[in-house]
Order: C-alpha cells, then sequence, then structure tokens
C-alpha cells in the first residue's frame, strides 16, 4: 500500500503555490551602479526624466497646468519639485514598490507613450546609488479629492506607505526628497546639483531650476534667429568651443523632420584617423542621453562632431547610449545625406572654404566618394592627389594626359616617378589610403578616360633601347654585372633615359617582390618547408637594374676590364638605386651594401699606394 501510495503520488504530484523572487535591494543597487550606469552622476537625470514625464502626462490632460521642475540642495540633502499629473496611493504601491514596472501604461496615467523619457520605478531605484533613503509626496491631478500620499523607502529594501493630510501638499504633483547615503554627499551639493542639471536639462521644454537658477537654455543654439549667415556661424563656434572644447571650421545643419531631429554638426579643425570613432552628444526629448554616441553617422564622417535632439531614436536599458534597429539605420542615412549635401553646396558656391576643408579632410571625403559615384563626379576638381606634376586634382591630371597612369604602392611610385617624369609620361601615386581605388573609378565618372596601371615592364618599355652595336660591346661588362646580382634575385638591363644624372634604376612589381620573399623563406626554412615553398615557385618577373647608357659614370664604369671592380661598382650602383627608391633593406642588401662600400675603399686606397 505503501509503494502504491508512494507511486500514486510521483505519478501525481500535488499542486504547489507559486513564489515570488526576493530581491536583494543592495545587491541591485550595486548592480546598477557598477555595470548598468557608467556614474552616479545619471541619478540626477533619471529624477528630472521622471518630473518631466510627470508634467508631460499632466499637461496631455490639461494643456494649461503649470510646467515647471524645481531642485532644491542644501545639508546632505536634495529636493526636487514638479507641478505634474502626480500620484495615487494605488499609483504608489503598483508603480513604486513594483521595480521596473513603467508608468506609462495605457490604462493608467498616460496614453500617448512617445511623450515619456523613462520608467519611474526604475529611475527612482537609480537614486539610491547616492542616497540611503527616498521619501516621495505625491498629489494627483487626476483625482483631486484624493489625499497626498507619502512614500518612504531604504537602501536595505524596506519602505512605507501612508495618506497625509490635504494641507501636506495642497497642488498636484509630487516632491521626491533624497538623503545622501555615506560617501556620496557630494553627489547632492547645489554647485553639482546645478552643474548636473544643466548637462542633463539644458534642451527640456519646461521651466527647470536649481533654487533660482535657470537650467533651460532655449531655444538651442542651431535653432535662434540670427542677423546675418556670418552671426549665426560664429554663435555656433562658441558653442562648439563652449561644448567640445575646439573652434570648429564649419557647422552643418542637422534637421531631419521626418525622424523629429534637430541639430548641427561641428567640422573638425584638424585630421583624425579614419579609425577614431567619434563621440556624439544626443538629447532624447530635450534630456541629454549621452555624450559617445558612435554610430549615429556612417563611418566616412569621421571629420565631425554631432549635437543634437530627437524624439524618434530609441535608447537602450541604461539610458546612455542608442539602441541599433532600424530607425537609427535611417537616421543614420538622413544625416549622412546632409553632410553630402553641405560638402556639394560647397563646392558649387564657395569653393575657399571647400579647399580649407580638403586641405584637413581630404581623406573622409575620398572615403565617401569610393562608395558614391556622384560625391566622386562632384569632387573631381577639387580632391588633391599626388602626382609627377605635383599635387593635382584627378580632373586636372586627366587634362593634362591621354593615359591616367597609376601605381598602387607608394615604393612602386617612388621608383618610376622621376624617370617617367623625364620621360613625359604623368603618374599619380595611388599607394595612400582609397587613392588607388579612386582613380580606378574614374572612368565611371569621366567617360572617355584611359586608365592604366604603371608597372616596371611599363616603364622599362618606355625607356630608350641601346643599339645592338653599343650593347654587344658592353657584353662581357653586362655577363660580370648580371653574376653578381643574380644571388640577389635581380637582372641588370641597359637603356638611355633622362635625366642624365639618374646612374640606374631599380625596378620590381608586387609580383616580384613577392617571388623574393618566397625566396628568402625558402632559403631560411627547413628541409621540409623549403621543398614547400620551392614547389610555389613562380615564373614571376624579376627586379631590374636598369643601367643609364647615357650617365658619364655608367660609361666610365662600362669601360672597366676587372671582373672584381666591376662587380664591386654593379653593388653599389644596385645598393644607391634601392637608397634612392626609399625602399626598405633586407639583411642581404645591408650586407651588400657594407661589402661594397668597404671593397671601394680599398680599391681607392690600393691605388694610392701605387701597387
Amino acid at each position: 500500500m505503501d509503494s502504491q501510495t508512494s507511486q500514486s503520488s510521483q505519478a501525481s504530484p500535488s499542486p504547489q503555490s507559486p513564489h515570488t523572487f526576493q530581491v536583494d535591494l543592495r545587491g541591485l543597487v550595486d548592480l546598477l551602479s557598477h555595470h548598468l550606469y557608467s556614474s552616479p552622476r545619471v541619478y540626477l537625470r533619471e529624477l528630472l526624466q521622471n518630473a518631466v514625464d510627470a508634467v508631460t502626462a499632466r499637461l496631455a490632460e490639461e494643456p494649461g497646468a503649470p510646467a515647471r521642475v524645481r531642485l532644491y540642495a542644501e545639508g546632505g540633502s536634495l529636493r526636487v519639485e514638479d507641478s505634474g499629473i502626480g500620484l495615487t496611493e494605488s499609483d504608489v504601491h503598483s508603480l513604486l514598490a513594483t521595480i521596473g514596472r513603467s508608468s506609462k501604461r495605457a490604462d493608467g496615467l498616460q496614453e500617448a507613450r512617445s511623450g515619456f523619457l523613462g520608467q519611474f520605478g526604475i529611475g527612482l531605484l537609480a537614486c539610491f546609488v547616492v542616497a540611503e533613503r527616498i521619501r516621495v509626496v505625491s498629489r494627483s491631478s487626476r483625482t483631486p479629492d484624493a489625499p497626498p500620499v507619502e512614500w518612504t523607502a531604504r537602501d536595505d529594501g524596506s519602505y512605507t506607505v501612508r495618506t497625509l493630510p490635504s494641507s501636506a501638499r495642497t497642488e498636484p504633483g509630487t516632491t521626491v526628497h533624497l538623503v545622501a547615503r555615506a560617501g556620496a554627499g557630494e553627489w547632492l551639493a547645489e554647485e553639482r546639483v546645478l552643474a548636473l542639471a544643466r548637462e542633463f536639462g539644458s534642451l527640456l521644454p519646461y521651466d527647470v531650476r536649481v533654487g533660482e537658477a535657470a537650467v533651460t537654455e532655449l531655444p538651442a543654439p542651431w535653432d535662434r534667429p540670427y542677423p546675418s549667415p556670418a552671426a549665426r556661424r560664429g554663435a555656433l563656434a562658441r558653442h562648439c568651443q563652449e561644448l567640445f572644447g575646439f573652434t570648429p571650421l564649419d557647422s552643418v545643419p542637422l534637421d531631419v523632420p521626418v525622424a523629429g531631429i534637430r541639430g548641427v554638426a561641428y567640422v573638425l579643425p584638424s585630421a583624425v584617423s579614419p579609425a577614431q570613432r567619434a563621440g556624439h552628444r544626443v538629447h532624447l526629448k530635450g534630456m541629454l542621453l549621452t555624450e559617445r554616441a558612435e554610430q549615429l553617422l556612417p563611418d566616412w564622417a569621421f571629420f565631425v562632431r554631432c549635437v543634437l535632439d530627437t524624439d524618434s531614436l530609441r535608447p537602450t536599458a541604461s539610458r546612455e547610449s542608442l539602441y541599433e534597429d532600424e530607425t537609427l539605420a535611417a537616421v543614420r542615412e538622413a544625416l549622412g545625406e546632409r553632410i553630402r549635401s553641405w560638402l556639394t553646396g560647397l563646392a558649387a558656391g564657395d569653393p575657399e572654404r571647400l579647399a580649407a576643408f580638403l586641405a584637413v579632410h581630404h581623406l573622409g571625403v575620398k572615403s565617401l566618394a569610393r562608395h558614391d559615384r556622384e560625391m566622386l563626379r562632384t569632387m573631381l576638381p577639387w580632391l588633391p592627389f599626388e602626382t609627377t606634376d605635383g599635387r593635382l586634382s584627378l580632373e586636372e591630371f586627366a587634362q593634362r594626359h591621354p593615359v591616367v597612369h597609376f601605381t598602387r604602392t607608394v615604393e612602386e611610385y617612388r621608383q618610376v616617378a622621376p624617370i617617367a617624369s623625364a620621360q613625359g609620361v604623368g603618374v599619380i601615386n595611388g599607394g595612400y589610403t582609397y587613392d588607388g581605388e579612386l582613380v580606378e573609378a574614374l572612368p565611371s565618372v569621366r567617360p572617355g578616360t584611359v586608365v592604366a596601371e604603371l608597372d616596371a615592364e611599363t616603364v622599362t618599355a618606355h625607356l630608350d633601347p641601346v643599339g645592338p652595336a653599343e650593347e654587344l660591346a658592353l657584353a662581357g661588362f653586362l655577363a660580370v654585372a648580371r653574376a653578381r646580382l643574380d644571388t640577389l634575385g635581380c637582372d641588370v638591363v641597359l637603356r638611355a633615359f633622362h635625366p642624365l644624372s639618374v646612374p640606374a634604376l631599380h625596378l620590381d612589381d608586387r609580383s616580384a617582390r613577392h617571388e623574393q620573399a618566397r625566396a628568402d623563406a625558402e632559403e631560411q626554412a627547413g628541409d621540409l618547408w623549403a621543398g614547400i615553398l620551392g614547389s610555389l615557385r613562380g615564373s614571376a618577373p624579376r627586379a631590374r637594374l636598369v643601367l643609364n647608357h647615357l650617365n658619364p659614370l655608367i660609361r666610365r664604369i662600362g669601360a672597366l676590364k676587372d671582373p672584381e671592380l666591376i662587380g664591386t661598382a654593379t653593388e653599389s650602383l644596385y645598393g644607391q638605386a634601392l637608397l634612392m627608391a626609399q625602399r626598405p633593406l633586407r639583411p642581404a642588401d645591408s650586407a651588400l651594401l657594407n661589402r661594397a662600400f668597404i671593397g671601394l675603399l680599398e680599391w681607392a686606397t690600393h691605388g694610392e699606394d701605387g701597387h
């Protein structure tokens, strides 16, 4: 029987009553202060948010109601009064005693969710970061005959609720009293409270004061009327200096009515790295949300800092950053379009300001032009590039040269630029960030333009060959020179070219460098890896040391008969050509230079001895 009873019990467990979680308020406050909020200072933002939301809720029902928030700090305590919608006793029990429940529910204080900033319960809870006790006294405007109610809570999780005589608060609204916890008194000092209130609430739409000191400064600087464009630029420049600590090159209005966005972008006066993430100031319905919004603008717009107010973007749980969603993506695109339009306007009507901007931030515009053909077309006459004709725009360069030659690396440009220029071949240095991509995109916005990559083969082809008889006479010299440089993976060729002052030119391309790197690795590898690397050996062209037959020094070296001296001279020419091309030297190259230098010294001193 006992066994049957046991089996029956296991098969049909008796129903049990549900339990609720017990919340350790001190632990939750520690979690908030160390993980959710970046600093205790956000407690004041939460208080302002609650007060502003209450005022917004009352105005929705009573359009003529007063709209004010007052803060009074004294002796380690803070009092925040608002003329908002207030709370009844049932509101207090349901909103303040239940952590995280929003006061913005459809059947409660207000139906229009878009008008609010935060959550009342979690906002008050955040005050425990600086306070050991919170006391709330409130009177409802929705239930005028309801008496005032008092809610008092401590950081140990206990709270009391009681009704008060009508004389305790005669007008609708709410007053929050904070008493500082040990070590947090500075956060409730009047000077600190005023600074925080102005930082967070300068754009709030209501009358907010700390004592008698005004907090709000409306309209915002970008919305104020100015007597002239110059006066507006001056005022915004001062605002930028106060806000970000720099005087901008220019200011760009950011007005996106569909997204409820108003603000301004300030152009940085000095260049910054594209990898540096910009920190923008975002206000949500007038309340400062964050000073470090990084995802607000497209990546290419790293040359501006923004400050704006919005009512459409969604904050994260901590309300200190923006939630990445479709709305933010659409806003990002719209703000990028505003900055793009500003650039187009400068190109059309203010070339001097555009030139000043590009002198600092051409990299950002080039980044944009890579993906925006219209922007590339607009900026063609303005974006600077390093060329053999000096710093020119692509438009100017294409007008001068029927074929737009370019190199993909800075090293290749340094190799070929002097010789190509002397031969009348124009070359663009495409080795800098984005430049090669933009040159290759040129035909798409300038039909008929011919673009060609310039490599060692092309340069060699532009150099004049030496007559067969002259080259035959130098066959012995060339054979010794080629043998000496063969181990370095370099051929020796003879050409005639200008300028005459250049005795030798070192030319290679990426495939030749890759082959040389593979050969170097094979030489240093063990048997197994050497076999593997050897199997990767290709037929890539080797580097070339091009000797200038027009140069007097080359003519004298070509007349030498001593093979050892020819080898030393060839190594010296090779090393000098590497240095002129500003190429990084491999250990073998450094050893060659040292060997050639010592060899020439020995030859010179040997000659002095008369032997």
